[in-house]
């Protein structure tokens, strides 16, 4: 069995202006910790969880808040829906170039 990793206090941690005002803002992923797991749902079912850029800009935040937060030892990390857990990238968000 695997032994925790162990973090100085206060080590790799994000100002809180570089990781945005938190997960209560976010539109396109939901993020849940309890006993010790953070849960990162892709939560965009009505396009199978396709990504666009706000998704990935709001999983690299989440994952950073489970990386910083010494009581997370698991993540889970899911899409909602029973269709798919992500069908790539949204195409109709794609740029002209």
């Amino acid at each position: 069995m695997s032994k925790p990793i162990k973090r100085e206090p206060g080590s790799r941690t994000i100002p809180a202006w570089q990781r945005g005002a938190g997960s209560e803002n976010f539109t396109d992923v939901r993020y849940e910790v309890a006993e010790g797991m953070a849960k990162i749902t892709i939560n965009r079912p009505h396009v199978r969880n396709a990504f666009r850029p706000e998704t990935l800009a709001e999983l690299q935040t989440a994952f950073n808040f489970a990386r910083d937060d010494d009581k997370v030892g698991v993540i889970i990390f899911t899409g909602e829906g029973n269709e798919a857990f992500c069908s790539g990238g949204d195409i109709s968000v794609r740029g002209d170039d």
